[in-house]
């Protein structure tokens, strides 16, 4: 993380609040993504958002932790791989309000 200029609080709020979620290269595992930083343009109501870097990621969630494998910055955009970043953030909401409802 020191090596990318990362804080253990920005990791976490990638964690918090990701832009995108897909399959991590490792087995079993689940890659989550950030903007470093947005800029939007165009007109009003119908801004373009864009961004010159990600702040990536990857960890294994098993019955009691989640386990952070790995926190790095990639200079660049990449593109969306899979959807699973639907199904894990509708499964995610679903548990949350069912502990909300309790």
């Amino acid at each position: 993380m020191a090596f990318y200029k990362l804080s253990e609080s920005r990791v976490r709020h990638v964690l918090h609040t990701p832009k995108r979620i897909e399959e991590g290269i490792a087995p079993k595992t689940l890659a989550m993504m950030q903007p470093g930083s947005v800029k939007k343009a165009g007109p009003r109501g119908a801004e373009k958002e864009s961004w010159s870097q990600e702040i990536w990621v990857m960890f294994q969630d098993s019955v009691k932790e989640r386990r952070i494998i790995s926190a790095w910055r990639y200079p660049g955009v990449t593109k969306q791989r899979s959807e699973v970043a639907i199904q894990q953030m509708r499964r995610e909401y679903e548990e949350f309000m069912e502990k909300k409802e309790k």
